[in-house]
């Protein structure tokens, strides 16, 4: 019995290696996919990225292999991290090619592009999120730059919304996070500290009303914001290939990551009211009647 929870112990920790390793490697290609496919990447805009890739590497390898939890939230409650990289790295490839074509024309990026047109005519209405950021650029920026941001902003825009509805389903369908087995607030929330004072579920349910409300506003904030703060920011920078993938992506998956953690917070909470409701009645009366 011994050898053999001793085996099954060695193998929990290689699993638990390789999963890590394979999530650091995915990191890497992710923060690298822009630099190997456009053209013209400047050397020190390449050792700038080996040296995200080397942080981000380390910090995911020792977040996923450590026993105990870090930073990340919901590290052992798929697929939620799952939907949410997979949406960053489709943002990333797609606006990568989009842009590459720009340079040096693909059918994939040709394809890209079509699609993003269709989109960005679509849903660039007045007061729409990509109508807010397109206004970013100044009065006089060239047309093609227009078009550019405003078919990468609605491509950007269309992946998070689907991510989101991606993972409302799956939650959804799975009966998460419940099913997954039982859930561990402490491992998948490190930063909520249970013991801060009143109600869990009250708090919990504030958290995730708080984090929807932040993600529906975001898209409509951020451009307001960074328009007014010109003298922090410069629209003429969104020229840089690079610089105009990673605004966007963080701008358009910013807002739905916050939504889905408030959905998925609420479910949390739902989850720990639903084990109280069942508990109280097998609990009984504190002294029985005389």
């Amino acid at each position: 019995m011994k050898r053999a929870g001793s085996n099954q112990g060695a193998r929990d920790v290689v699993t638990r290696m390789t999963g890590a390793i394979v999530r650091a490697m995915l990191v890497v290609l992710l923060i690298a996919t822009p630099s190997l496919l456009l053209p013209d990447v400047s050397r020190d805009v390449t050792q700038i990225v080996v040296l995200l890739c080397i942080f981000a590497a380390l910090l995911t390898g020792f977040e996923y292999s450590a026993t105990y939890p870090g930073l990340v939230e919901f590290r052992d409650a798929p697929p939620f991290n799952r939907i949410r990289f997979l949406s960053m790295f489709l943002t990333v490839l797609v606006l990568t090619l989009i842009c590459r074509g720009e340079f040096d024309p693909t059918p994939s990026s040709e394809f890209a592009r079509a699609i993003g047109v269709l989109i960005a005519q679509a849903i660039d209405f007045p007061y729409s999120p990509v109508r807010l950021f397109s206004l970013l650029l100044p009065a006089d920026a060239p047309p093609a730059l227009v078009q550019l941001v405003s078919i990468s902003a609605g491509m950007a825009y269309l992946i998070s919304l689907l991510s989101l509805a991606l993972f409302v389903i799956a939650a959804r369908v799975n009966g998460w996070p419940s099913r997954n087995g039982a859930f561990n607030v402490w491992v998948n929330l490190p930063t909520f500290d249970p013991t801060a004072g009143g109600d869990v579920v009250e708090r919990l349910s504030r958290d995730a009303r708080f984090n929807v409300a932040l993600g529906f506003v975001l898209p409509f904030v951020i451009p307001v914001v960074i328009k007014s703060s010109t003298a922090l920011f410069d629209p003429f920078s969104l020229t840089n290939p690079q610089t105009l993938i990673w605004t966007i992506s963080a701008w358009a998956l910013l807002p739905a990551s916050l939504f889905m953690r408030g959905i998925a917070i609420g479910r949390i909470a739902d989850m720990i009211r639903e084990q109280r409701r069942r508990a109280a009645p097998s609990e009984g009366p504190a002294f029985a009647p005389a």
